[in-house]
C-alpha cells in the first residue's frame, strides 16, 4: 500500500479536525484512526504545520521548494568551479 501525499491545505484541515476531536475528549490514537493517518504522521504534521494558516502553509511549501532548487543550483555551480579549477592546474 503506497503512502498518500497530502497537500499543505489538506494537512492543516486534518490538524484542525484533530484539534476539534481532541477537544471533545478523544485520544490521539482514536483521532489518528479517524483521520486515516499514523500517530507518527500526526506528530510530524503538528511539528511542521502546527499553528499555520492555509495561506502560510502554501507559502512555506513554496519557500521550501525554492530553497531546494537554489541548493541544487549552488551545488551545480560549485561542481563546475571544481572542474574548471582542476582543468586549469598544470599537469606535472
Amino acid at each position: 500500500m503506497g503512502a498518500k501525499r497530502y497537500k499543505a491545505e489538506e494537512i492543516i484541515l486534518k490538524l484542525r479536525e484533530a484539534d476539534v476531536e481532541l477537544g471533545r475528549g478523544k485520544s490521539v490514537p482514536d483521532v489518528c484512526r479517524q483521520l486515516g493517518i499514523t500517530e507518527v504522521t500526526y506528530y510530524r504534521w503538528r511539528k511542521e504545520y502546527g499553528g499555520l494558516r492555509v495561506d502560510q502553509a502554501k507559502r512555506f511549501k513554496e519557500l521550501e521548494q525554492e530553497n531546494s532548487r537554489l541548493k541544487r543550483l549552488l551545488a551545480d555551480a560549485e561542481l563546475d568551479k571544481a572542474i574548471l579549477r582542476e582543468a586549469a592546474r598544470p599537469n606535472l
